[in-house]
């Protein structure tokens, strides 16, 4: 009979526990390294809509492509690119933009962020092969108002990314014939505008340009895009006249209006991935 010594069989109790653990880690392994390929997932029905950068594809196209590299949000000279974060589920490491918080003004004039996208998640010209929703297709290369006098004035873009509308008219001071006087959104908004005639070039705060202005216009006159808004005469139920702001097709959703709009909530908003409807 042989003198080597048995070892004992380790009890069931200790058995269960140590499984317990490695189920554990094989489901912790698992889900962090599926996180990085949720975004890879073609979604439809992303709900709630997010307001995406300039040139981007249909929501599904988008997803597929995007490979959450951030140099969108690099090249941005605003800042206005953001990544999204677990809460946006498969649309993580995805770029949005909060319109309220940062719009996107051009003031890079080529559009940066499509320059940077390595996929073609952002582009310029969309592949034959993938739909353009309708409505989303501009009649018209935009003009860049900071531009107008350049031998080339029209911005590289030719879908929308969203579309503006006067949500709650009720609170817009320019219905309400009033003026305003100050700091837009006040001085602790950090966003930031090209305004053209203080700087070509680079952006200043918002809070560092403050107004005076009789009737408040600040959407039309802060608004990137020629005639994409304007203050018109609309007649009210009551019958009397106000000037309201309208929204026209050459509107590409970049959230200007919204960020500048001194309302709390804003008036105007941008709704993402919207389309233009006659």
């Amino acid at each position: 009979m042989s003198n080597s010594k048995v070892k004992p069989a380790i009890s069931l109790e200790k058995a269960q526990k140590a499984r317990r653990k490695f189920l554990q880690s094989v489901g912790l392994t698992v889900t962090f390294a599926g996180i990085p390929l949720l975004g890879f997932i073609p979604v439809v029905d992303a709900a709630p809509p997010r307001l995406r950068p300039p040139g981007a594809l249909n929501e599904k196209d988008l997803l597929a492509s995007c490979i959450k590299c951030g140099q969108c949000v690099q090249v941005c000279p605003v800042q206005a690119i953001e990544l999204a974060d677990l809460s946006d589920g498969f649309g993580i490491g995805v770029p949005y933009i909060n319109a309220r918080a940062q719009a996107c003004d051009f003031s890079c004039d080529a559009v940066q962020c499509v320059l940077a996208c390595p996929t073609g998640a952002l582009t310029y010209t969309k592949p034959s092969f993938l739909e353009v929703r309708d409505g989303a297709l501009l009649a018209a290369a935009p003009i860049l108002k900071a531009k107008e006098n350049d031998p080339e004035p029209t911005l590289n873009l030719r879908e929308r990314i969203g579309v503006a509308r006067l949500a709650r008219p009720e609170s817009c001071l320019a219905i309400q014939g009033k003026g305003f006087k100050g700091q837009t959104r006040g001085a602790a908004f950090r966003g930031k505008l090209r305004y053209v005639a203080v700087d070509r070039w680079k952006p200043i705060p918002v809070r560092d340009h403050p107004y005076d202005l009789e009737l408040c216009d600040l959407c039309v006159r802060e608004c990137p895009i020629k005639a994409a808004i304007e203050l018109r005469p609309v007649k009210g139920a009551d019958g009397i006249e106000r000037m309201t702001p309208t929204v026209l097709e050459p509107c590409v959703g970049c959230g200007v209006c919204e960020m500048v709009c001194p309302a709390e909530p804003a008036a105007i908003v941008v709704d993402p991935q919207a389309v233009w409807k006659d």
